[in-house]
């Protein structure tokens, strides 16, 4: 013992109570939360998913983050859309492009199909061949990263979640 008091040793330190090293927790703890990370084993998916991560660190762009974030989603949050409901919230919205994650299926009761552009993970068959007919075209993720990469001139859409079975 050197003699001097738990006091003098304090005052000698700075006057700073040194304790414990910890985290600095306010009541209730700290919640970490990882970002959802897709589960599908389709490669398409997949580098999607890795190529909206770079756009949405690289870019400022919002639009680019909502798409990877819905790319990421389960399967029954990436609800199909309709051509009718598409061609519906496309009217008067000429020369835009159409952005849908999930797929896009056909629709009998709509007789005229109009001209749109949309990228979508999926179409049917028919629903391909009824857009082609029209003269619009189907897009996919990676041709739209190229055409806009920062969203600019698309219409972000989604199909009815509440819908699914």
């Amino acid at each position: 013992s050197s003699g001097i008091s738990a006091q003098q040793a304090l005052a000698a330190r700075g006057g700073r109570q040194v304790g414990k090293m910890g985290i600095d927790i306010e009541a209730g703890g700290r919640v970490k939360s990882k970002a959802r990370v897709s589960k599908s084993a389709n490669p398409y998916v997949r580098l999607l998913c890795k190529l909206y991560k770079f756009l949405s660190r690289r870019t400022e762009s919002k639009f680019n983050k909502v798409i990877l974030k819905r790319l990421n989603m389960t399967r029954k949050s990436k609800p199909p859309l309709s051509i009718q409901k598409l061609a519906k919230l496309m009217a008067g919205k000429d020369g835009k492009i159409a952005v849908v994650v999930g797929p896009v299926t056909d629709d009998k009761r709509l007789y005229e199909v109009p001209k749109l552009s949309i990228c979508a993970l999926r179409f049917t068959e028919t629903a391909r061949a009824s857009i082609a007919k029209a003269g619009g075209e189907c897009l996919t993720f990676d041709k739209l990263a190229m055409r806009s990469p920062l969203g600019k001139g698309t219409v972000l859409l989604r199909g009815p979640v509440k819908a699914r079975q």
